[in-house]
């Protein structure tokens, strides 16, 4: 059995990226939803709803493919980071992040309406910061476009100069999970 139509949900041209690795063939529709993030649920959860939720929007319109949504947040502890509005909230994100262990998780979402199938899951990768200086975390908002990032960072893009170590999936860190990813889209394939 082989793949339905693939759609993308997602403008980011990072995850855009990262699909292409998988070698499938697939277009890419941005799913316009609302991000959410209720008291009651957990972080996993939050990812999961609002991958679904951007799933949902274009599976909507084209019932026959298969979408691909995903959300992906930094959480340290119970708080979590959204994209910054500012560099300076870059910064006070970067600088409540500095030297400590950290949570990226990415929340995917798999549908085919025809198909009455879905599939949603969360992975979770830790990722350990370096102390930074306040000139540090200048340098790197400065260096790096932090606005459309969860966390302020993006590990692809000059990480080296904020990050330890991480422990876990790369590819979730940038946004979206390709081994778990790839072993869902076989399994989706063989029905």
């Amino acid at each position: 059995m082989k793949l339905p139509r693939v759609i993308l949900a997602s403008a980011s041209p990072r995850r855009s990226e990262l699909l292409k690795e998988l070698g499938l063939k697939f277009e890419v529709i941005p799913g316009q939803a609302e991000e959410i993030a209720p008291a009651h649920l957990s972080p996993h959860e939050i990812c999961e709803v609002n991958a679904h939720r951007k799933a949902r929007v274009i599976a909507r319109q084209h019932p026959s493919a298969l979408v691909v949504g995903a959300d992906t947040i930094v959480c340290l502890g119970k708080k979590i980071f959204g994209k910054p509005r500012s560099d300076a909230e870059a910064r006070r994100m970067l600088e409540a992040l500095a030297g400590k262990t950290h949570q990226v998780i990415t929340g995917v979402c798999l549908i085919e309406l025809a198909a009455r199938r879905e599939k949603l899951f969360a992975v979770n990768t830790t990722v350990v910061f370096r102390p930074l200086t306040a000139a540090q975390i200048r340098e790197y908002v400065k260096t790096v476009h932090t606005l459309d990032k969860a966390g302020a960072y993006a590990i692809q893009e000059r990480g080296d100069m904020i990050i330890d170590r991480i422990n876990g999936s790369y590819s979730n860190v940038v946004g979206l999970p390709l081994e778990r990813l790839g072993q869902e889209l076989r399994d989706w394939r063989n029905g």
